[in-house]
């Protein structure tokens, strides 16, 4: 029997606040445990709720981003539910009427373009830490400490449609994601920290076969290769399953990276085991047109927009445009090299970033902004290609100079300091031709007999004896003219 696999992601959204979303503790990460925990956070007895702001700005940024509707009148439920590092014994969330309602996101897998739509984005809070076996009872007994500088930090629950089909579309949906919300400044994107949480509902069903299968959701995954891994497991799993006979549970389920495998980890509730009903404390969230519109006026230009103009301006392919777009910092690193290169040449930036930049930072593991090259030197090491002056093949060794910091960035310096101007008179090159053809009299007899493989051969020899340096569109045409005319 051939599956089809139904994936669809809810990703827990840390907003970038100074405080939380209902009380005024830090969120600053790393603090010692509860120290960043006031009474609202604690649940204690007369404390009461207050609505961040900045947090419900945050949220319609979002929506605004992804073409969603925001809804002027949400409200805020509790959710009931009992977890030692819950202190309220309920969550403050949003149920029936989300701030976000609807939306998209689109992004490349390979080279085809996919839409996700989104169900929702809603605002709630997070509960505290667990600490397993990190904290040592009174008797010297290894047991679980609760730290709760937590509880109460503002999420933007992200919920998409069930419409991913493989486990490399829900990694490209939540890299898309994940670019999205640190390119509007509205989270840090730190998933170490925690910041960025992906909860992965997993199903197969027959293909053909409308109804859905049962689900089940892989907890908390910290990381896009974790996130793959898992899903790839879980399909396994599940179709092993059926397949022998069995039936999937409903259930929650963690994804252990040491062994690469999902395990059950409690069973899966539906929403009405949360008893949800309109939190008392908090009156209904108005959100003002005007606000909307002020917000808005203040939004950066957006991915999408950026890599149709990349596409319309520069005339660079769709998928290259959105490869660049992949952060914020990337597209603008670009742009300002486009800046300093003549006229239609935004290609040759485009793929240097592509190649030589990206190889390099993946090596270093440095992200665009921590590139030691700047988009200006980079600029000028292109330029130098373009007029001529050395080869796409030199400005990879002067780019490794301008890495380590030689000459303070200066890439006429390094050129000339290394002897790596490129030879441009065909009166050289012709009697450097001349000289290989020589050495090479038995490829030269190949490449006449039809065997066109021998050419780049013979190219490879007359750059060798050049020490790289030769003009290679010059070679190749002074060489094809040569072997031609003496044949």
């Amino acid at each position: 029997m051939t599956w089809e696999i139904v994936i669809g992601l809810e990703t827990h959204t840390q907003l970038l606040t100074n405080t939380k979303i209902f009380s005024g503790s830090s969120t600053r990460f790393g603090a010692l445990p509860n120290t960043q925990a006031n009474e609202v956070d604690l649940a204690l007895p007369g404390s009461l709720p207050v609505m961040n702001r900045t947090a419900v700005d945050r949220a319609i940024r979002f929506g605004l981003a992804v073409g969603a509707t925001i809804a002027p009148r949400s409200i805020f439920a509790r959710k009931n539910y009992f977890y030692p590092d819950l202190p309220k014994n309920y969550q403050i969330t949003q149920f029936e009427i989300p701030v976000v309602i609807g939306g998209a996101i689109s992004f490349f897998v390979g080279d085809q373009e996919k839409t996700i739509n989104l169900t929702r984005a809603h605002l709630e809070e997070d509960a505290g830490k667990s600490l397993h076996d990190d904290f040592e009872g009174p008797h010297g007994e290894l047991s679980t400490g609760i730290d709760l500088n937590r509880a109460g930090t503002p999420l933007l629950e992200i919920v998409s449609e069930p419409e991913m089909r493989s486990a490399a579309e829900a990694v490209a949906y939540a890299k898309t994601l994940h670019s999205l919300v640190t390119w509007l400044g509205i989270c840090d994107g730190n998933m170490q920290e925690g910041s960025f949480r992906i909860d992965a509902n997993v199903s197969v069903r027959p293909v053909g076969e409308k109804e859905f299968g049962t689900r089940c959701e892989v907890k908390n995954v910290n990381s896009f290769k974790f996130l793959e891994r898992a899903i790839q497991y879980e399909v396994r799993r599940q179709i092993e399953l059926i397949e022998d006979g069995g039936k999937v549970v409903q259930e929650t389920r963690l994804y252990d990276s040491d062994k690469d495998e999902t395990r059950s980890m409690r069973s899966k509730e539906d929403a009405h085991d949360y008893r949800y009903f309109p939190d008392p404390d908090l009156p209904p969230l108005i959100v003002e047109q005007a606000w909307v519109a002020e917000i808005k006026a203040s939004m950066p230009e957006l991915p999408t927009a950026l890599r149709q103009r990349f596409t319309d301006e520069y005339g660079l392919p769709a998928i290259e445009a959105a490869q660049l777009c992949s952060s914020r910092e990337l597209a603008e690193y670009f742009e300002k090299v486009v800046y300093t290169l003549p006229a239609g040449q935004a290609k040759i930036a485009a793929n240097w970033l592509m190649g030589e930049v990206s190889a390099t930072l993946n090596r270093e593991e440095k992200d665009i902004s921590a590139c030691p090259v700047s988009a200006e030197v980079l600029g000028s090491l292109l330029a130098r290609i373009i007029d001529g002056k050395i080869s796409n093949k030199i400005a990879r060794e002067v780019f490794a100079a301008l890495w380590a910091g030689e000459f303070n960035g200066n890439v006429d310096a390094i050129i000339e300091a290394k002897g790596l101007t490129q030879i441009n008179d065909s009166g050289a090159i012709s009697a450097i031709i001349d000289a290989v053809m020589t050495e090479n009299a038995s490829i030269v007899a190949e490449y006449r007999s039809g065997k066109q493989k021998a050419f780049n051969s013979l190219v490879g020899q007359v750059m060798k004896a050049a020490k790289g340096k030769a003009n290679p569109q010059q070679v190749n045409d002074l060489l094809k003219s040569k072997l031609e005319s003496d044949s």
